[in-house]
């Protein structure tokens, strides 16, 4: 069963000089109660992906073909009325910082109350006892004070689980979250990892986690897709991701990270830098830095092709080498 499914997603933006193509046949789903990771370097699309799915993508940014489905329904051609709809009832969005997504100048109750009775059919007495039940959920001590504080009253951490109360007011089935630890201290990170998986685990809601971070990913998803230029690079199960990687970009990220059982002196890098979106080299988007690369990825744009337990978009995936 899929409870979201992204087909072949373009997202162009149109310019002066043309138009840019941000994101490129973006394919992949999620499954009921799944945490995909969604991971990759800046400007890989990750961000612009989420926002596509969430129906905030900035203007003039626009889907211009494929189609994003929910429980079956498309939603990428919905109207603003209907998306906002659809935003916080069946999906719910955890962004990077939690400045953004509170008011400051309402207490925290206020709006989680407000996004309550927006969605739920509950009077505010209701939907105040359902506010302080989230935030006990989501570990804020002495809820039924709490509620009536503002966001500035809260600690970094603490207005995190704030946000998360919000995003899981209506109860959605899919939360897109956005960097949510990457604002936050190590132990911080641990905490609200531990409870997305939580809130996972009980309610049976999916979660699209989007980081740069390879360790959060390990420790939260149960499969991932590194992207790179605005294409999903790899997708498959994490520990076979990490561990036998099919793409030479996915393995040079996984080199990358360091390792407390090796003895090296440097840590692995991939020579350069991803292309511009104006300046995307014809073939494999990564042929220019990638060390097995040979004629065929110079002409041929490789398409996800299965890749023992994952799925790659390499020519050397299949062990293609002409």
């Amino acid at each position: 069963m899929t409870l979201l499914q992204v087909e072949n997603l373009v997202v162009e933006f149109p310019n002066r000089r043309g138009t840019l193509r941000a994101l490129d046949e973006v394919s992949f789903a999620i499954a009921p109660g799944e945490i995909l990771g969604v991971v990759g370097e800046s400007g890989a699309g990750k961000s612009l992906t989420g926002a596509a799915i969430i129906g905030l993508l900035e203007p003039p940014g626009r889907v211009a073909s494929g189609q994003i489905l929910l429980q079956g329904q498309r939603i990428d051609n919905l109207g603003p009325q209907d998306m906002r709809r659809i935003r916080g009832r069946k999906i719910g969005a955890i962004f990077q910082d939690p400045l953004t997504s509170l008011n400051p100048l309402y207490t925290v109750g206020h709006q989680l109350i407000e996004t309550i009775q927006a969605h739920l059919d509950l009077n505010a007495a209701q939907a105040r006892e359902r506010a302080i039940a989230l935030l006990r959920d989501t570990g804020i001590p002495a809820p039924e004070q709490r509620i009536d504080h503002y966001p500035h009253q809260f600690s970094g951490g603490m207005r995190q689980r704030v946000v998360i109360a919000l995003a899981l007011a209506a109860e959605p089935m899919l939360i897109v979250a956005d960097e949510p630890t990457t604002a936050l201290d190590v132990s911080i990170q641990a905490q609200i990892i531990t409870l997305l998986k939580k809130v996972c685990r009980e309610r049976g809601a999916a979660v699209m986690l989007i980081t740069h971070d390879m360790g959060v990913i390990a420790e939260t998803c149960d499969r991932v897709a590194v992207m790179y230029a605005g294409r999903v690079a790899e997708i498959g199960p994490v520990h076979e991701v990490i561990n036998h990687s099919a793409h030479p970009y996915t393995a040079g990220l996984m080199a990358s990270i360091p390792d407390m059982e090796s003895d090296r002196d440097e840590l692995n890098q991939i020579d350069g830098a991803m292309p511009r979106l104006n300046a995307i080299p014809p073939g494999c988007a990564f042929n220019p830095r990638c060390p097995q690369v040979f004629e065929r990825c110079l002409r041929e744009r490789p398409d996800l092709m299965n890749a023992g337990a994952t799925r790659a978009a390499c020519w050397r995936a299949q062990g293609a080498t002409a």
